[in-house]
């Protein structure tokens, strides 16, 4: 995200840079080791896969990456795992109104012979109860005069926006403090989200979009989270580092610059686009 204009607290127009960098997400299943070693033959002679013995969902991915992950990880044709989101009768939060995006905690999970979708779903979500839920977190939460939904939901920009676990409490801080002052959070991974992609590349006319995820338009937090973040986002998102800081942007890799100051936002914007024109006119 790139700010344009200076911070006035409840302007629509200022825009928040964001790192530059864009997640690579992969979407298929991310599996470990099969439990069988030699292929199956079916009656025909041709081969069939092995199903894989665990599952890997990796911080960051969004719910529709995980739906289909199971699907491939069960084989089951493209959307079950979504359509079995009502049977699975999952143990979500009040606020989450039925969508499990946030709570599909990323870990490895074992996947029994007749596993089906709802079990894996519910699997997740209940291990995200137990990470949330805990003193820790629900503490942490507290203390910041906030529920743990909305904990979870600042994680996963977090997880998002952040370009390394150590930028992840000041990444935070530039959230607590955008949002204390009233100031429009202007995420880029927000819009990412309502437009289902990623990109560091974000235009005028996407900031105009209608949606409850834009927060370019709309004050305060998205009214989900926009993707299922680990423990190290959630514990930035409870716990983030002190400073000042409104702006961020992630000029090279490894090279986060996070600033109060609008000039100097603006001198770092400068050189990160600078350097993506470069990259872009560069021959391949």
């Amino acid at each position: 995200m790139q700010m344009n204009m200076p911070p006035r607290s409840t302007t629509r127009t200022i825009r928040l840079t964001r790192r530059g960098r864009a997640a690579l997400i992969a979407t298929g299943a991310v599996v470990a080791g099969t439990a069988v070693a030699v292929p199956l033959l079916t009656l025909g002679g041709e081969e069939k896969p092995a199903k894989p013995a665990t599952l890997v969902i990796p911080e960051g991915w969004r719910a529709g990456q995980v739906y289909e992950a199971v699907d491939k990880a069960l084989a089951l044709p493209p959307g079950t795992t979504k359509k079995a989101i009502p049977r699975a009768k999952l143990k979500l939060p009040n606020d989450a109104e039925g969508n499990p995006e946030g709570y599909l905690f990323p870990a490895t999970y074992p996947l029994p012979e007749k596993a089906t979708p709802e079990q894996v779903l519910s699997t997740m979500v209940d291990t995200a109860n137990k990470k949330f839920n805990g003193a820790p977190i629900a503490a942490g939460a507290q203390r910041n005069a906030m529920n743990v939904y909305q904990a979870v939901t600042i994680a996963s920009i977090v997880q998002a926006e952040a370009a390394t676990k150590a930028d992840m409490g000041k990444v935070a801080r530039v959230i607590f403090n955008r949002l204390e002052r009233g100031m429009p959070l202007q995420m880029d991974s927000t819009l990412n989200y309502a437009l289902n992609r990623t990109t560091v590349n974000t235009s005028l006319s996407d900031t105009r979009i209608d949606s409850p995820y834009n927060s370019y338009q709309r004050m305060g937090l998205p009214p989900t989270p926009i993707d299922n973040p680990g423990e190290e986002a959630v514990r930035a998102a409870i716990n983030p580092t002190p400073g000042d800081w409104l702006y961020f942007v992630t000029v090279k890799p490894g090279d986060t610059r996070f600033t109060a100051d609008y000039a100097q936002h603006q001198r770092n914007v400068a050189e990160f686009n600078a350097r993506n024109r470069s990259q872009t006119a560069a021959p391949r």
